[in-house]
């Protein structure tokens, strides 16, 4: 089985409209072609298929050296995400998001910055 064909078997993946298009030792490169449904609540690309997209390609790269995450997780487990701002400035903020099962076990964690534009969020806390 090709590398190709076994990240077809990523249905999250697959079914969020992600393609592989090229893999080779420690490199990878995935698209996303964004349509209405990738959109979130204002009108932009949500950020679970920008971060679906990034790792499939994290994936490829990663496993064609034989490494792999922290923990599995599969049916029947309940994953929760913790994100906690580490700073924030007057346009940029810094996060370290922690992903756990249902015990507790932690199964990925990753950093992100974000920038913030001008625009008013059309919610309140």
């Amino acid at each position: 089985m090709t590398a190709q064909e076994f990240f077809k078997n990523d249905l999250f993946a697959t079914n969020a409209g992600v393609e592989l298009i090229e893999i080779r030792e420690g490199y990878s490169k995935a698209k996303l072609e964004i349509k209405p449904e990738h959109l979130n609540a204002g009108q932009r690309t949500q950020g679970g298929a920008i971060f679906t997209l990034a790792d499939l390609a994290l994936a490829a790269a990663a496993n064609s050296h034989g490494i792999t995450f922290l923990r599995a997780s599969g049916p029947g487990d309940t994953l929760y995400a913790e994100a906690r701002e580490r700073y924030t400035g007057r346009s940029t903020g810094y996060y370290q998001i922690d992903v756990t099962d249902q015990e507790g076990r932690l199964i990925a964690t990753f950093e992100s910055s974000v920038f913030r534009k001008k625009d008013e969020v059309p919610f309140t806390l």
